[in-house]
């Protein structure tokens, strides 16, 4: 059985790093080969943790380790239950909470990520759910040129992931 932390935690673990927090949250990653990619990319980037919820998300198994290569043993996992929520906490920790979603109003590459921050990627088939949407301080969004409007969860999420990588240097 795999032993998720508490949310709290995974600010305690950037605390003790001396680095502002760098959290993921996954508004119900269904597919375990998404979840475990996204994992892998998380604990490459630096990431103090992933956040997420106990119904329709793909919890940690042994597929999701597998094509995580180990970083779902790596990274911290909180698994709340409910995203809005956990949302509100870290807010009030003084994290900044960024959604990823196509109808951002700036590009995700334009805000200061170097403070306290939290980044949420939603579903593979819906997105950010509405409630986790509003809770957010921005939404952003990726460029989209081709005809499709989406992209991959595990590819939006190594995105913002490495753009936070970059500007913390």
């Amino acid at each position: 059985m795999f032993e998720y932390k508490d949310l709290p935690d995974l600010l305690e673990i950037a605390a003790a790093k001396n680095e502002p927090p760098f959290i993921l949250i996954l508004d119900g990653i269904e597919d375990p080969h998404n979840f475990g990619a996204i994992l892998r990319t998380a604990e490459a980037a630096g990431v103090h943790g992933v956040v997420i919820r106990k119904a329709r998300q793909a919890p940690v198994t042994e597929t999701v380790v597998k094509v995580s290569t180990g970083a779902a043993r790596a990274v911290p996992i909180a698994r709340v239950p409910n995203i809005a929520e956990a949302i509100r906490y870290l807010r009030n920790e003084s994290l900044t909470v960024y959604g990823l979603e196509i109808d951002g109003k700036r590009l995700y590459n334009q805000p200061n990520y170097r403070g306290p921050a939290a980044f949420v990627v939603g579903s593979e088939g819906s997105g950010l759910a509405r409630l986790v949407k509003e809770r957010c301080d921005e939404v952003v969004r990726l460029p989209m040129r081709g005809r499709l409007n989406s992209l991959n969860a595990s590819v939006a999420a190594g995105i913002i992931l490495y753009e936070v990588l970059r500007q913390r240097g």
